[in-house]
């Protein structure tokens, strides 16, 4: 007996790795449908409403203020422009709403349904869409789909304590009126870093609370020591060994209390400690679908849970919570299902040598292992490292330094790691991260012609070990 579905497809989320999955089966002749609630935001999920784009739209406005400071060594004169919040405001949004309508368009032009409303889970293969109809009232369809692939992302988790109500999320920072001239960040991870330079550069007031010994836990410990340093250079407040309290509401501000009795008097308090699968109200318990910690999707290799029917990519698996991450395993999920396209071999998501950046003051780039990851895993390691001020501060009167590292496996003479500290630290080590992934030793690398004068050919010219 034939069993006749809706669709082969249905895809509840609409975030990066849900919009790849949706289009690539599509154009391979699939019938697919997209579910997300397209209200307040759009397609695209965090990192085009929330979370990459308009942070890195944000970071660009902060540089503004220090590059009118620099200008001056360079024979630039006048009085600097101020911050006109409300215009960066409706512009990112602008460009947000953009960016939604192309995704829309992308959908619709492979052939993909698009369903407004919230899905859920009724059995393997059924699915629930909760709508509003326009008089207010709920209304519910019901569809059915050979599979079903879950992609609905991650949100800012708060924890439990005396006045967290009135914390701030990632998710509401980009809209905040007015704008914080006392902002406190509470966080140690990539975003808090990221945010807390930021808006140092927009001009707030910046204190940013970290309960652990060192932000950026995971990093390699010489870059992470350094990026403090240079966050603390530039004005952000940062206290390690400190957390909150509490949180009261007074009539000229948050009166934020620290575990030791220290008090700060702060106009927005944003917690960024972390973010927690998506899966509330997905109907998972009900169908049986594994979870591991904090609700996190259990998959296998082609993404597949417990329900063979059932998929998930994404921050919604709890791995590695990157955007590209994503887009790779819906292509795995994509080709697993529907079979390669033109021929080509099944995909495999190969997690070894992401490359990933930071986008504090300055920028971090890495890619590849930590020097304490590589002595644990290797054994014997050579580090090379080189700290120095860029050209562009010998005129700029900025005191900012560059760090670059390399990590190599002393038996095979394999770059194992890569970091960098520095202006666009992740536009060069994108490039360097193709070559580890096909394996570039170090005679490689000191084999290779530097472009000059660049920050980027100092990782060709590093010549004798720091540390062996």
């Amino acid at each position: 007996m034939t069993t006749t579905y809706d669709f082969d497809l249905f895809v509840i989320g609409g975030g990066s790795g849900g919009v790849r999955a949706a289009r690539m089966a599509a154009a391979r002749g699939a019938r697919v449908a997209l579910a997300e609630v397209l209200g307040t935001d759009g397609l695209g999920g965090t990192c085009v409403n929330v979370g990459c784009i308009p942070k890195k739209l944000y970071s660009y406005a902060a540089h503004y203020a220090e590059s009118f400071h620099e200008s001056a060594g360079f024979g630039w004169e006048g009085q600097a422009p101020v911050l006109n919040w409300a215009t960066l405001k409706a512009n990112r949004a602008q460009e947000i709403s953009r960016l939604n309508g192309v995704y829309l368009n992308l959908l619709r032009g492979s052939g993909v349904t698009v369903l407004n409303g919230f899905a859920h889970l009724e059995s393997e293969h059924a699915i629930s869409l909760a709508t509003l109809n326009a008089d207010g009232s709920p209304s519910h369809q019901r569809f059915t789909a050979k599979h079903v692939l879950l992609a609905t992302g991650g949100t800012p988790h708060v924890p439990h304590f005396k006045g967290h109500e009135h914390a701030i999320t990632s998710n509401d920072i980009f809209d905040l009126e007015p704008f914080p001239q006392r902002l406190v960040v509470v966080g140690g991870g990539y975003i808090a870093c990221e945010f807390a330079s930021i808006f140092n550069g927009l001009g707030s007031q910046v204190t940013q609370l970290y309960r652990g010994e060192q932000v950026l836990r995971g990093f390699d410990d010489e870059v992470r020591h350094f990026v403090a340093a240079e966050m603390l250079k530039s004005g952000v407040d940062l206290r390690l060994n400190a957390d909150v309290l509490d949180i009261q509401k007074q009539t000229d501000g948050l009166r934020v209390e620290l575990e030791d009795g220290t008090v700060l008097q702060a106009d927005a308090v944003l917690y960024a400690t972390g973010r927690v699968p998506n899966v509330k109200d997905l109907g998972l318990e009900a169908v049986g679908v594994a979870q591991g910690k904090q609700g996190a999707v259990v998959v296998n290799a082609q993404y597949q849970t417990n329900v063979p029917s059932i998929y998930a990519v994404g921050d919604l698996t709890n791995r590695v919570q990157l955007t590209p991450v994503a887009l790779g395993e819906a292509m795995v999920v994509v080709d697993a299902l529907f079979g390669p396209a033109d021929g080509k071999a099944l995909r495999q998501m190969s997690y070894d040598f992401i490359p990933t950046a930071v986008f504090t003051h300055p920028n971090i780039g890495t890619v590849g292992f930590s020097e304490e990851q590589a002595r644990e895993k290797f054994g014997q390691v050579r580090v090379f490292r080189s700290e120095f001020k860029a050209l562009k501060h010998t005129l700029s009167g900025s005191s900012e330094r560059t760090l670059m590292k390399l990590v190599v496996d002393a038996q095979s003479d394999r770059v194992v790691g890569l970091h960098m500290v520095g202006a666009e630290a992740g536009e060069i080590v994108q490039g360097f991260a193709v070559a580890m992934k096909a394996g570039a030793t170090k005679a490689v690398f000191d084999s290779t012609i530097g472009i000059h004068p660049t920050a980027a050919e100092e990782f060709v010219t590093m010549r004798e070990a720091a540390r062996d």
